[in-house]
């Protein structure tokens, strides 16, 4: 029998020494606080990548065959702490082997391990955050690790922009630069909001995805759904623009909350991993040629 491999690619394009992405899993849920399921993510983007087409049209490339290797997955569950832990180690030693490293959650919390672990090894890093929270609490329900501060440590440690926000306490404004943060309401009448966004942003750049950035109306299936979030093709016009013109050193997508009745959303996971994989090639590979031509 043969192992299980991301998209049901070749073997031979998931072999570690070879592969240029490395694919982490971390099937967690250990702090969300209204629905359950997070930890059911990662199986289900698997699940929904079997189904999915090799060839990306849009970019006329195969992605997959860089090379993808697909990790373990991260099952510490003891305490968030132990979790964001695990997840910062692991995600550090993938870093440092050279790969161009991406997390699939999983709640939100996961992102404070592999933030940490991208921060640690890239100068000067913007983390762009696309979500519909803030996430910007220093501690919740006693942990600092919980999935509503997510975002807090890279709040003070990296240079945060946040896109698509339109829930949040008021405390957390406290935390928060909105110079550099992109509410939902604002942008659907600012043609301007992705150039803006992208001229703040260092050199390297990590993306944090939370699914719950996507209007309910093309991806329902998570923990925190919230009206009036962005559509399908803004969203990947906005991320063509960060690869196009920043180095994304990784990125990770968190808080897929897969209903059995309903696959689009997990569809949709899978189609976002896979096509931002095809943007970072096609322009790493095009930069790499011209300077070489230079």
């Amino acid at each position: 029998m043969n192992k299980r491999t991301y998209a049901g690619i070749p073997e031979k394009y998931t072999r570690i020494d070879d592969a240029r992405v490395v694919l982490i899993p971390v099937p967690y849920d250990g702090t969300s606080t209204w629905q359950k399921g997070a930890d059911k993510g990662p199986e289900a983007f698997l699940h929904a990548s079997d189904n999915m087409e090799w060839f990306d049209i849009e970019t006329r490339s195969e992605p997959y065959k860089k090379g993808v290797y697909l990790a373990p997955p991260i099952t510490e569950n003891a305490s968030p702490e132990k979790m964001v832990e695990t997840v910062y180690r692991t995600t550090k030693n993938y870093i440092n082997q050279d790969k161009f490293v991406t997390i699939f959650g999983g709640e939100h919390s996961v992102s404070i391990g592999t933030i940490r672990a991208f921060n640690e090894c890239f100068e000067d890093l913007t983390v762009v955050q696309i979500d519909a929270h803030a996430d910007l609490r220093p501690e919740y329900e006693g942990s600092a690790c919980n999935h509503a501060c997510a975002m807090y440590e890279a709040s003070r440690q990296t240079n945060l922009i946040q896109v698509g926000i339109r829930s949040m306490d008021i405390s957390e404004l406290d935390h928060m630069d909105e110079n550099q943060v992109y509410y939902a309401h604002e942008i659907i009448n600012d043609d301007d909001w992705m150039t803006d966004a992208v001229h703040q942003m260092t050199e390297n750049v990590f993306i944090t995805v939370d699914l719950d950035a996507f209007d309910p109306s093309i991806l329902p299936s998570t923990g925190t759904p919230e009206p009036g979030g962005l559509l399908w093709y803004e969203t990947l016009e906005f991320l063509r623009k960060i690869f196009k013109k920043k180095n994304v050193v990784g990125f990770d997508i968190m808080e897929l909350c897969p209903d059995e009745n309903e696959k689009s959303s997990d569809f949709l996971a899978a189609k976002l991993y896979y096509k931002m994989l095809a943007y970072k090639f096609k322009y790493t590979d095009r930069q790499k040629e011209e300077e070489e031509e230079d």
